[in-house]
């Protein structure tokens, strides 16, 4: 566990995290044993991990960018190589396991957690033919779940490292060769998820979001002590900022399960209908081809003023007018004016101002996306009163996380304080709400 403890930290962990990444990986061992698979020199470890949206609320899909981070959380994972199709994975926490065969014709149950990995296998089956080698895998995350932080999507990605790597998939007749690119790689996860089509990678049924590639980019992408600033459809990188010395973030998991199923899938998927409902009605009334919002207002000068009117002028089958014009203000606010100067800010080290423009992106999440629950709402009040620099709800909403930046001297002093201010006012949380502080962390790293 000592070498495996030193490899996390040269992968950019800092030593307490490597530590509790170590005894994880010990975890998915004995996991990985009561298989009948113990590990060896050919098994394979991972860490996936979770993402922190700093900034970038429902802009991916549109086009839009966002600012993200890794967490120092997120999956451990072993995988060895079986002989035949079957593959087994277990988590090695909860003791539960799945098996099937790979096969372009699995099912799964939408709600359960195997429908995760075996959306993937089936994709990968479909787009690189002959994949048919299984694996034993056994895993383990520190995450919490549904959390805002993007574990469906670890989860996702590391089954698919997994999975490609014991059938060669990099050396695939119908791999392309971009994908080597960590980017464009990040796209083409997200439409496994999302069952899009990748070139001439064809698409499946996913998962049931229609979501972007963000959490796939922060995965693959992150470097340890910045965030990184990404534009999507396709991904690009824009910038990176250093997170200013001596902060750092705390997490708090509200309770409230932000779920992509039942109700929680449409709510999230309602925003992106939302956003292409906009951009529908944009092709329509002008002939453009512009492939999604953020093409059409940075297109042209006018964009915005037209799309008002337009919208005002027009009466949708689904979506009252109110809708869409609120989803329009929402994307302009937090696309537009929040990212450029939240960015700006945190660039030139002017704390005090980045939170002014976080502030403005909480809000504008509560009043024109509508994707806060109360909790989360107190969670970012919280943080601010109690002297964070900045703090907002991050990921699909509906339920989820809030971070805040804090110093680091002051971290555990913050979120006792944080936690207990929450649980008096939200006690029937105090079972599922999850507190705890993390650097920005490393990417996906293959350990051995």
């Amino acid at each position: 566990m000592n070498d495996l403890a030193a490899a996390l930290q040269n992968c950019g962990f800092g030593a307490v995290p490597a530590a509790a990444k170590a005894a994880l990986f010990g975890r998915c061992a004995a996991a990985l044993s009561a298989l009948g698979s113990a590990p060896s020199e050919s098994t394979r470890a991972y860490f996936v991990p979770g993402r922190i949206e700093i900034l970038g609320k429902h802009t991916d899909y549109a086009g839009g960018s966002s600012l993200v981070a890794a967490a120092e959380r997120g999956f451990c994972l072993l995988a060895a190589a079986a002989r035949g199709p079957q593959v087994r994975i277990t988590d090695a926490l909860r003791g539960e396991t799945v098996q099937f065969s790979l096969d372009a014709e699995l099912t799964s149950a939408a709600g359960d957690w195997s429908n995760y990995p075996l959306t993937v296998a089936r994709r990968l089956v479909h787009n690189f033919p002959g994949a048919t080698r299984g694996a034993d895998i056994a895993l383990a995350s520190d995450l919490p779940p549904a959390a805002g932080m993007s574990s469906s999507s670890a989860l996702m990605v590391a089954i698919f490292f997994a999975l490609a790597d014991v059938n060669g998939i990099w050396s695939h007749a119908r791999f392309l060769p971009e994908l080597n690119e960590p980017l464009n790689l990040a796209g083409y996860l997200a439409t496994i998820e999302n069952g899009q089509s990748y070139g001439a990678l064809s698409g499946d049924r996913g998962v049931g979001t229609f979501g972007g590639s963000e959490d796939h980019t922060a995965i693959l992408c992150a470097r340890p002590g910045f965030v990184g600033q990404y534009a999507y459809c396709p991904v690009r990188f824009q910038q990176e900022f250093s997170l200013p010395a001596g902060w750092t973030f705390a997490i708090a998991s509200c309770g409230v399960a932000a779920e992509k199923t039942g109700g929680a899938l449409e709510k999230y998927n309602r925003a992106s209908r939302l956003a292409a409902a906009v951009a529908d009605i944009w092709r329509r009334e002008t002939g453009s081809a512009a492939p999604h919002l953020a093409a059409i207002v940075q297109g042209q000068a006018d964009a915005a003023p037209r799309l008002r009117a337009i919208l005002a002028a027009t009466k949708h089958d689904v979506f009252r007018p109110d809708e869409l014009r609120n989803r329009l203000e929402h994307f302009l606010t937090e696309n537009e004016q929040i990212i450029p100067a939240a960015g700006a800010a945190l660039r030139g080290g002017d704390l005090e101002a980045f939170g002014r423009w976080v502030d403005r992106s909480q809000h504008a999440a509560e009043t024109l996306l509508g994707n806060q629950v109360p909790e989360t709402v107190c969670l970012a009040d919280q943080a601010r009163s109690l002297g964070a620099a900045a703090a907002s709800a991050f990921g699909a909403g509906f339920g989820g996380s809030v971070w805040a930046l804090v110093r680091d001297s002051q971290a555990d002093e913050f979120l006792a304080r944080w936690q207990g201010r929450y649980e008096n006012q939200f006690p029937q949380h105090r079972q599922q709400a999850v507190f705890f502080a993390t650097a920005a962390g490393p990417a996906l790293c293959r350990i051995v």
